[in-house]
């Protein structure tokens, strides 16, 4: 793949970047899933959508951007660059929801929803992603545990 963007330069590129949004889409239906299966309330945010008290919204908000309890960020991604980039966004909003709160009490949940050979290259980048998230981390293999895995099972209501 990397000897055919060579070749075609920025027009795959640019391909490429128009369907990641598509591909992301996936994840994301899969989570609206587990949610909706669980009868839990959220709210999906927009592309480039300004949530107050974030400064980059994230792609779910439990239950609402009012009083956010739990946030998910969910990518697919295949390779380490734009793997590493979410790493540093899971790790800000971390930051975010310890500000001004005694460490033991984060304002909100940061939990990652993540697939793609992306996140398996760097180490690192997942023990900090794990760190950030306090652990939780879900892949599509273990995503049906979302809601009774994490601080969302408070929202159940089926």
């Amino acid at each position: 793949m990397l000897l055919y963007e060579r070749f075609l330069g920025r027009p795959f590129a640019g391909h490429r970047d128009s369907v990641s949004e598509l591909i992301g889409d996936n994840l994301e239906s899969v989570i609206e899933d587990v949610l909706s299966k669980a009868g839990v309330s959220y709210r999906k945010t927009r592309r480039a959508e300004r949530i107050p008290g974030f400064d980059q919204a994230p792609d779910f908000i439990i239950p609402s951007e009012f009083n956010p309890k739990a946030i998910i960020e969910a990518k697919i991604t295949e390779d380490d660059g734009t793997a590493r980039d979410k790493v540093t966004r899971i790790q800000h909003l971390g930051e975010l929801s310890l500000a001004g709160q005694p460490s033991d009490q984060p304002k909100y949940e940061v939990i990652a929803c993540i697939a793609g050979r992306g996140f398996g290259v760097r180490r690192e980048d997942m023990r900090k992603m794990l760190i950030a998230t306090r652990g939780k981390v879900f892949t599509l293999k273990n995503i049906n545990r979302l809601v009774d895995h994490s601080g969302i099972h408070a929202f159940r209501t089926k």
